[in-house]
């Protein structure tokens, strides 16, 4: 009787690190995170190029770093297979997460797929106690520090160097499709109230480029931005792997300044005196947001 013949293995640490350089897009900056050589990381995408028949996942040059139709195809047989090596892991050791973990996570996520992530996640560890709270970014940074929270996942401000990249991204404008702005009247600002890092970022390049504004709505909710947004009242910055649904980048013609780059990161709380059930927790759940960063830049199922 004819054996079967065994597909081709992937390794859980080349898929760590494609999915690193996935969510990065970088390979200096996926290395940094992992905590190897550059070196390392195109090794690992290199074997795992060859396990796959020779696909290539990745185009790159001097200046850019992208997936090919291979690679994200990768995206989810690598999260898919990383996932069941965890739960598998988890079974076979004994151990069973436990404690309470204080989860804060930016308003800019409200309309991705984060709840899946975190529903896997107690799907995995049912004896966490997970309260999450939703800020914004600012807020989330200031409790962080204060000892009131105890994993945070939010923008960076420019310039940062503190926290694990989850992903590198840019700052656009965006609104409504068929919105039109004057150019001799002041740009229609939608905007997060202070200590919004969007807001701080938009207003700081209008002033620096000497362009006038107006603030037309403020809203601490990022559903209320975007209700006023598609109403074509103005303009707001925003990530561009997060516009919401029924918005678009305002065209190169309306000649706003550039925003810039944000990243968005992991941020640990103190953990001198925390017990160890919640730095395990973090460290878990932590561990569940990387590996399913990718699926931060789509919308949630029925986000339309």
């Amino acid at each position: 009787m004819a054996r079967a013949t065994l597909g081709p293995m992937y390794d859980p640490a080349q898929l760590r690190t494609f999915l690193a350089v996935a969510q990065t897009l970088s390979f200096t900056q996926a290395a940094r995170r992992l905590g190897v050589r550059q070196s390392t990381v195109s090794q690992h995408v290199r074997r795992l190029e060859e396990a796959t028949g020779g696909r290539q996942l990745f185009t790159r040059d001097t200046h850019s770093v992208e997936l090919t139709e291979d690679g994200e195809a990768m995206l989810g047989f690598a999260r898919t297979i990383l996932e069941a090596h965890e739960r598998a892991a988890a079974f076979f050791s004994g151990t069973r997460l436990r404690g309470r973990l204080r989860f804060g996570a930016s308003e800019d996520f409200v309309l991705t797929r984060l709840p899946e992530i975190l529903e896997s996640f107690r799907r995995d560890h049912p004896e966490v106690d997970l309260e999450l709270t939703v800020e914004l970014s600012g807020t989330l940074h200031e409790q962080l520090a204060a000892g009131r929270l105890d994993l945070v996942l939010a923008k960076r401000p420019a310039g940062g160097t503190h926290g694990e990249l989850v992903w590198h991204d840019t700052l656009v404008w965006i609104g409504a499709p068929r919105l039109r702005l004057d150019p001799d009247r002041p740009v229609p600002l939608i905007v997060f109230p202070p200590p919004g890092i969007t807001r701080a970022r938009a207003l700081e390049v209008l002033e620096a480029h000497g362009r006038g504004w107006r603030i037309v709505c403020t809203s601490a909710s990022l559903s209320g931005l975007v209700a006023a947004a598609r109403a074509g009242l103005g303009v707001m910055a925003h990530s561009r792997g997060l516009v919401p649904p029924g918005l678009a980048p305002v065209p190169a013609r309306a000649d706003l300044p550039e925003l810039g780059h944000v990243d968005f990161v992991l941020l640990h709380g103190h953990r001198a005196g925390v017990p160890r059930g919640t730095k395990e927790a973090a460290d878990a759940l932590a561990a569940a947001v990387l590996a399913g960063g990718d699926r931060l830049h789509r919308p949630a199922a029925g986000a339309r």
